[in-house]
């Protein structure tokens, strides 16, 4: 048909369009048109993105922690023992390669931090009791190590006493009956309080009750063992040398330290001694952090995926709520995809605003976390960046089935509907 000026009638019709703008402003009013509902779903979304945020950024910081804590614990031990026979009790009898003031010239080494002997007195299986009568029942005597220190190994260990005080060189030097007690040990011969000294024997031998160690970072065996100073080892027990000596150095010089021990302690025989530093740690700590960041992302995967599924669920309600809109919509001349564009953009706006809050708020448990447990946060940057967009991408994800049902209406079928 004409109009008689040459143009036909369909040239004149307008297409139906949606511009940027519109789509925008339709995806805003259809959230506030239900504002309660919109929130709670952004909630889900959030809740989300706090759990992936946070859990990556919280797996960091304590991989951080543990990796660090490793170092600290291994990368600055060194111990070194007798290459000969008699292990932890000591080298054979008239063989003496580590002398008995081996952690004095230890520190004077540069790097090292503390450094003390170990071993084990053999007592000829003489039994622990906290009473001087014996027992027939044998219910008061115990078979447990006695181990012969010198002053410097508590620091090394990092032991950290209950109540009372560890013995000094003093004690030593004046082979003095004193002990300490680990607090397995302790419980075990039923010793709690030190102020009075309470004794303890080692078969017929008397010791004084000075100390009580409650936790050791090192050396675990102290907690269940009677603890007494080397002089009186010698003295008492005719302890012939020390077995063991352990050092702790400075983070980074563990290697160094592995070096120049064994000649400092033996410059004439040096090679009698075995010297043990802790191997590279590199793999083992990417190892953990690989372990903590697979488990947690899964957790947060979980938590998003929730989300995912509310932003899904209440748009599909949407779509059944406003049938009757859609069909006036369908009417005026929407077309299919402006339908399924409105709805994408509602679902698409609902994940950006809870990726917005989510990335927030995992930022603020990160470091909330980290103040109360005195930590160093760690977050990578692109995580909480990521985020925005991940949530975004969520909701548009979430919103394809309902945007789909939408468009597929019929508007004479969604008029009738929605009347």
């Amino acid at each position: 048909m004409s109009d008689g000026k040459g143009r036909s009638t369909a040239s004149r019709i307008v297409r139906s369009r949606l511009s940027l703008r519109d789509l925008i402003t339709e995806a805003i009013s259809g959230m506030l048109a239900r504002p309660g509902r919109t929130m709670l779903t952004i909630l889900g979304t959030v809740l989300g993105v706090v759990a992936l945020v946070a859990t990556l950024g919280l797996t960091k910081t304590s991989g951080n922690q543990i990796v660090t804590r490793i170092d600290e614990l291994q990368a600055t031990s060194v111990s070194v023992s007798n290459r000969s026979e008699g292990g932890f009790f000591g080298p054979r009898r008239g063989i003496s390669v580590i002398p008995w003031d081996a952690g004095d010239r230890l520190i004077r080494l540069n790097g090292v931090v503390a450094a003390g002997t170990l071993t084990r007195v053999d007592t000829a299986g003489a039994l622990v009791s906290s009473v001087p009568v014996n027992d027939p029942l044998g219910q008061s005597e115990f078979a447990m190590d006695v181990l012969a220190v010198s002053h410097g190994l508590f620091d090394v260990v990092l032991a950290d006493l209950t109540t009372g005080r560890f013995f000094d060189v003093g004690h030593s030097q004046r082979h003095d009956p004193v002990a300490v007690l680990g607090s397995g040990a302790a419980a075990r011969l039923n010793v709690s309080r030190v102020e009075q000294q309470p004794a303890i024997f080692v078969g017929d031998t008397t010791l004084a009750v000075i100390g009580i160690v409650g936790e050791v970072s090192r050396e675990p065996a102290l907690l269940n063992s009677v603890i007494i100073p080397d002089g009186t080892a010698r003295a008492v027990f005719n302890t012939e040398a020390p077995a063991e000596v352990h050092i702790r150095t400075e983070l980074g010089a563990a290697q160094l330290i592995g070096q120049q021990a064994a000649l400092a302690l033996a410059p004439n025989n040096p090679e009698q001694l075995r010297v043990s530093v802790p191997p590279a740690l590199g793999a083992v700590q990417s190892d953990v952090q690989e372990e903590l960041d697979s488990q947690f992302l899964i957790l947060g995967g979980i938590a998003l995926l929730v989300g995912a599924i509310g932003i899904a669920n209440v748009t599909l309600v949407s779509v059944l709520e406003r049938v009757g809109e859609i069909g006036l919509r369908r009417a005026a001349g929407a077309r299919r995809r402006h339908i399924a564009a409105q709805f994408l953009a509602e679902s698409a706006a609902m994940g950006f605003v809870g990726g917005i809050l989510g990335a927030s708020l995992g930022v603020l448990v990160i470091v909330g976390v980290s103040a109360q447990r005195q930590w160093t946060p760690v977050l990578d940057l692109y995580v909480p960046l990521l985020a925005i967009p991940g949530g975004t991408l969520i909701g548009l994800i979430a919103g394809l089935y309902p945007s789909w049902r939408a468009s597929r209406l019929e508007p004479v079928d969604a008029l009738r509907a929605g009347t």
